[in-house]
């Protein structure tokens, strides 16, 4: 189709009072300067004709050439012969901005919980990405599913069967815009299911508390030790729900034991409770196979959530949920009120990346990176800081060091940060728990010079 110059002109939005706001023209001419002064109308960008915004603005043709020419004249406009009319260089006074203290920047962080997205598998991703282009159909791209598009529904609880237990299908899988929602959309569900109580972990991530206090939940804390959730403390509290990581628990690293498994489930039946599954990293073990989740021995009272975060990168904004048939409708109109639905293109890519087998290529590369590095810390920590126990290594991307009774979790992380290192103190993730002091050091992100050159700046004395 061909275009003339009327369809390449440039579009602005003007506010005109035409009524008791004085002449047309001086509106015109101070809508135009207002924009110009702010901004909105940026140097050597171009005008409409006056003919078109004459006709925009429904005013006569005269009206906007006597307020151009006026802004020529004030030097807001520039016009040539032959040319449009643009606007001039002007000075913008810049709005003040409260000062804000620079965020403290640190040569070696030892975040938990963060992949290395350098690794991530970009050309194996935009394989899939084309494929998935090549053979889109018109009607994936509408208002689709809320539940997420059958094809990742479909791949996903094949594969989360197959790696990890998990009784799922395209029917009670639920995808969402990462683990936060996730979570959320579980919660209100189980809220309007008249579950008020909820408990989790302590220690856990701060960010789980606050989204059940953010739905509107009770939360309560149950104690952790070395073999995972205090079952025996979880039926003294009110909660019909708890929230566990029982391959790996978060930050501990322990392994919830096969008799609390047994307690655990045994207490979600007795009680008609629901038990939330956090399976964040359970791809990544080491030393032995993964442990199987919880979810596949109790589908209708375990609530089995996951994402991509750990596995492939955060930014990705893609996790799941596989919900017991009961809550399976409510987390269908929760997750249609929120956003109608996750992005049908990054889940259709997902699933491509699933079926095509690169999703297992890159689980094996990088646990093979992910251990090297691993070990890397156990021997600079013995090398180091020799006092310091190591726990919990034996999968995930990160594990805990317990510190010299007596020692201090914030001296140390005063210590570190004065040597530009960055830990993580265990009373961080802590809410009543009595935990000795620990420091918790994720190793996903930092290479293995990194993380020997960090861990031995530890001993190091500040500058």
């Amino acid at each position: 189709m061909r275009t003339n110059r009327t369809s390449r002109q440039p579009e602005i939005l003007l506010e005109i009072g035409r009524i008791g706001g004085g002449p047309m023209h001086r509106q015109v001419e101070q809508a135009l300067r207002e924009a110009v002064r702010s901004g909105r109308l940026p140097s050597g960008s171009a005008v409409p004709s006056t003919r078109t915004l004459a006709r925009d603005l429904r005013v006569s043709r005269g009206v906007v050439t006597e307020a151009y020419e006026q802004l020529i004249a004030e030097g807001y406009l520039l016009s040539r012969p032959g040319a449009r009319t643009v606007v001039a260089m002007v000075t913008r006074a810049r709005p003040t901005q409260a000062k804000q203290q620079p965020a403290m920047r640190f040569r070696f962080d030892f975040r938990p919980g963060v992949p290395d997205l350098t690794h991530f598998p970009v050309d194996a991703w935009s394989h899939c990405s084309r494929r998935v282009l090549r053979r889109l159909q018109v009607a994936q791209l509408g208002y689709g599913d809320p539940r997420g598009t059958e094809e990742l529904r479909t791949a996903l609880a094949d594969y989360l069967a197959r790696i990890r237990g998990v009784s799922a299908s395209a029917d009670n899988t639920v995808i969402g815009t990462g683990f936060a929602q996730c979570l959320d959309v579980v919660a209100r569900a189980l809220l309007k299911s008249s579950i008020l109580h909820v408990a989790v972990e302590d220690p856990c991530h701060p960010e789980m508390r606050r989204i059940f206090r953010d739905a509107g939940m009770t939360v309560c804390t149950v104690p952790v030790d070395d073999q995972g959730l205090r079952v025996d403390l979880l039926a003294k509290t009110r909660a019909q729900a708890v929230l566990v990581t029982p391959a790996h628990q978060f930050p501990t690293g322990c392994v919830l034991a096969p008799s609390r498994r047994r307690e655990l489930l045994a207490w979600a039946a007795r009680a008609n409770a629901y038990i939330i599954e956090d399976d964040y990293d359970a791809e990544y073990r080491y030393d032995r196979n993964p442990v199987g989740a919880l979810h596949g021995l109790a589908p209708e009272r375990v609530i089995y959530a996951g994402s991509a975060s750990k596995i492939l990168a955060p930014g990705l904004r893609l996790g799941w949920v596989v919900g017991p048939q009961a809550l399976l409708a409510t987390l269908e109109e929760i997750k249609r009120a929120a956003d109608l639905g996750s992005p049908a293109l990054d889940q259709l890519v997902y699933a491509d990346f699933l079926l095509s087998g690169e999703l297992d290529r890159h689980l094996r590369r990088m646990r093979a990176i992910y251990q090297h590095r691993r070990d890397t810390l156990l021997a600079s920590l013995a090398r180091h800081c020799h006092q310091w126990e190591a726990q919990g290594a034996a999968a995930g991307l990160h594990l805990v060091a317990r510190l010299p009774r007596g020692s201090s979790e914030q001296q140390i992380a005063k210590l570190a940060s004065a040597n530009s290192v960055r830990i993580y103190p265990m009373s961080h993730y802590t809410c009543e728990a009595k935990i000795p002091a620990a420091v918790v050091f994720g190793y996903g992100a930092l290479t293995d010079f990194e993380i020997a050159a960090g861990i031995a700046r530890l001993g190091r004395r500040p500058r």
